[in-house]
């Protein structure tokens, strides 16, 4: 999978992606279960916007992505916000000198891009041994609904005046797993013609029950499982499911 060119439209692409909810979902949850410390590691940031937003909130915030690309986009970002974040070129599946977090998080469907279990597997393991006791492990994913109905076998397309994709998604090799083809156009300010260049992202996805199966192996306690922000279970047509889940399970305030 391929982040060259795609890093410097993602912003724009994501602009309407519910940001602000995930702070605030962050927030509700560490107030429900009394987490202490700001120690808060974004693993798979991207380029940064939802780091530096939690960095605003008071969060002392680290990034981690596997695109230097993105990482490059992240840190100018951060530099321009006056925010102070070390960003740091790594797989989310093996960690090396992070040292440990109160909270960690793989927001905006990124575990989705693991293409195999032992890779979600391992990715928790290390992130659990990257956290303090009592410390917090909150990630979304994808729903099988949503990779199976809602993006295979689909088109979207975007037509503006600076930036035109088409985003063609198929069935993966795996069970419940897509790819997405995209092919992008986007305006070239000094000879004011369009370039256009093409990505293959891969997404897979697992059932809930998998999901916590993997967490509790890896020693989480299981806290919530939640849908599309709205803090109750999963139904059929969910999209997007939360899980939340703790290093030594401290009691929730009533």
């Amino acid at each position: 999978m391929s982040y060259e060119q795609f890093a410097y439209l993602y912003d724009e692409l994501m602009k309407d992606a519910p940001y602000e909810e995930w702070v605030s979902f962050v927030k509700e949850k560490l107030q429900k279960y009394h987490v202490e410390g700001n120690l808060l590691l974004d693993l798979a940031c991207g380029t940064g916007e939802l780091s530096i937003r939690l960095a605003k909130e008071g969060f002392s915030v680290t990034g981690v992505d596997l695109s230097s690309d993105m990482l490059a986009v992240a840190q100018a970002k951060s530099e321009v916000a006056g925010t102070s974040i070390p960003f740091f070129e790594q797989n989310m599946a093996d960690l090396e000198g992070q040292g440990q977090f109160d909270i960690i998080g793989i927001f905006c469907d990124s575990l989705n891009y693991l293409q195999t279990e032992e890779e979600i597997i391992q990715t928790f393991s290390t992130v659990f041994q990257h956290l303090n006791n009592g410390g917090i492990f909150l990630f979304d994913v994808h729903s099988i609904y949503k990779i199976s109905q809602v993006f295979i076998n689909q088109t979207f397309a975007l037509n503006e005046d600076h930036l035109a994709y088409i985003w063609n998604s198929f069935p993966g090799e795996f069970p419940n797993s897509v790819e997405h083809e995209l092919s992008f156009f986007a305006l070239d300010e000094w000879t004011g013609k369009y370039d256009r260049f093409d990505e293959l992202h891969f997404q897979r996805t697992f059932p809930v029950v998998q999901y916590t199966d993997w967490l509790k192996h890896a020693g989480f306690e299981l806290l919530e499982v939640s849908a599309d922000f709205e803090n109750a279970p999963p139904q059929p047509h969910s999209e997007r499911v939360f899980f939340l889940a703790q290093k030594n399970k401290i009691k929730p305030s009533s």
